[in-house]
């Protein structure tokens, strides 16, 4: 079995932790095995591989999130990246022409997919392990994962059954009659009286089964052709192009612990500590939270049931069942993501100004982890004054190449050639100067450093 993991999409439920680039799945406030913080996507990542299934399993993502990915999940994560966002269907058709065309998996190869970020323990891979076999049983086209319910929620999807069947070694699988997206509580009740199951948006099929299709629909299944064309594919989900119109479609039940931790008021039940950050919180206030990523302190008195997150981006205050209307209250913004994670580690803005004359100035605090490098890189449309606040590493400016430390200024003018290498740990101050500063002012010449060392140093 191969999987495919979806991570795409932005985050505004989350916020002011989560943002265009960041989402949901990249916060690291969750506790790991041994007490260090941890992110969703860690969280499946090192499950998956305490189930033997890393190795056969890659992520579709988008190109703002390549980077997160290999910062929290390392270089060897396989990716697969659509050129741009076009919801589910096309994600996933691109991932299936790589595995048909590049990595020459068989036709016959049953293909899971499920999300980055579900909030689950061992036994849900166990029982995704066993989607091949209750396929290749069936006979179905589709074989999805349910969640049996432990309460009439109104807050997902449910598979409605048709009938029950057993296979040999007493797995079940049911047949599904129908689909039900986020019903009234009344309603939820009569549904799990029938046994429905909760979409938990885990399924499985041959690669076949899809190729077949985007041959029907005249599709590449070539992986370079899909690159090429993917921006004329319709942004449909999975669910309403495939799904719901698949001939015979079967769910397995999971009967464990699940949860979708989408909103502040889940993920908080499962955060490991009320206060994460610098900050405080008074003993009589119950049920409260904070997450603070600044370098100030955040006192929280006497108010329960409440979540303080406080990030660059913003500063959220709000009663935990109320957190879920920020989606609406920032629906029309479009500020710039103020942090960011990176392979290389992170950046966070401190500042910024436009003059009278339209002239732009931002500061970002660059902190760079020891062995990694930026790319050697130029841009168009700004100068660079950079200071090193502490650590050191070595630097290469259009061809030359020197070593830096703490006190050091290094000015870069557009256009000139740059790159750096931490030695130990290296944070700078850097002070972008131009008309326009935007993240894609940047043209990549090479990001491997051997490559940037051995291709572009001038030696004497």
């Amino acid at each position: 079995m191969r999987s495919i993991l979806l991570s795409g999409g932005s985050g505004k439920r989350l916020w002011p932790l989560s943002n265009d680039s960041r989402s949901k799945q990249f916060l690291k406030v969750l506790h790991g095995p041994e007490g260090s913080p941890e992110s969703m996507v860690q969280r499946v990542w090192r499950q998956l591989n305490h189930a033997g299934l890393a190795s056969e399993a890659l992520i579709a993502t988008s190109l703002p999130q390549v980077e997160i990915l290999t910062s929290q999940l390392g270089d060897d994560v396989r990716l697969v990246v659509e050129p741009e966002r076009r919801d589910t269907f096309p994600a996933i058709a691109l991932a299936a022409s790589y595995l048909y065309s590049v990595e020459s998996v068989s036709l016959n190869e049953t293909i899971a997919v499920l999300p980055v970020d579900p909030f689950v323990e061992k036994e849900f891979f166990e029982v995704l392990a066993t989607l091949p076999e209750m396929l290749d049983k069936s006979g179905a086209d589709l074989a999805l994962m349910g969640v049996v319910p432990t309460y009439p929620s109104e807050k997902y999807g449910y598979i409605i059954p048709q009938s029950l069947s057993s296979s040999e070694n007493n797995n079940k699988y049911v047949n599904v009659a129908k689909f039900q997206e986020k019903p009234c509580e009344s309603d939820a009740v009569l549904m799990i009286e029938q046994a429905a199951l909760w979409n938990c948006g885990v399924f499985a099929f041959k690669l076949g089964y899809l190729i077949n299709l985007l041959i029907e629909m005249e599709l590449p299944i070539q992986y370079d052709e899909m690159l090429k064309q993917y921006g004329r594919l319709n942004k449909i989900s999975f669910d309403y192009q495939v799904v719901e119109k698949a001939n015979q479609i079967i769910a397995i039940p999971y009967n464990g612990f699940w949860k979708d931790l989408g909103t502040w008021n889940t993920l908080t039940e499962e955060m490991g500590n009320s206060v994460v950050g610098k900050g405080w919180i008074t003993g009589d206030s119950l049920n409260t939270h904070l997450v603070n990523e600044l370098n100030i302190p955040v006192a929280i008195l006497g108010l329960s049931d409440v979540v303080v997150a406080v990030s660059p981006d913003g500063i959220l205050v709000s009663d935990k069942e109320a957190s879920p209307r920020i989606k609406e209250i920032l629906k029309n913004e479009d500020q710039r993501p103020m942090y960011e994670e990176r392979r290389w580690g992170c950046y966070r803005v401190l500042d910024y100004t436009r003059n009278e004359a339209g002239g732009e100035v931002l500061t970002k605090r660059i902190c760079i982890s020891a062995g990694k490098n930026l790319s050697y890189q130029y841009h168009l449309l700004r100068n660079e004054v950079w200071t090193v606040v502490s650590g050191t590493g070595e630097l290469i400016l259009d061809g030359q190449s020197r070593m830096i430390g703490q006190g050091d200024t290094v000015i870069i003018d557009r256009s000139m050639l740059h790159s750096v290498r931490a030695v130990t740990e290296l944070e700078i101050i850097e002070v972008q100067i131009g008309s326009q500063l935007i993240e894609e002012d940047i043209v990549r010449v090479s990001t491997e450093w051997q490559d940037i060392v051995q291709t572009y140093v001038k030696h004497a």
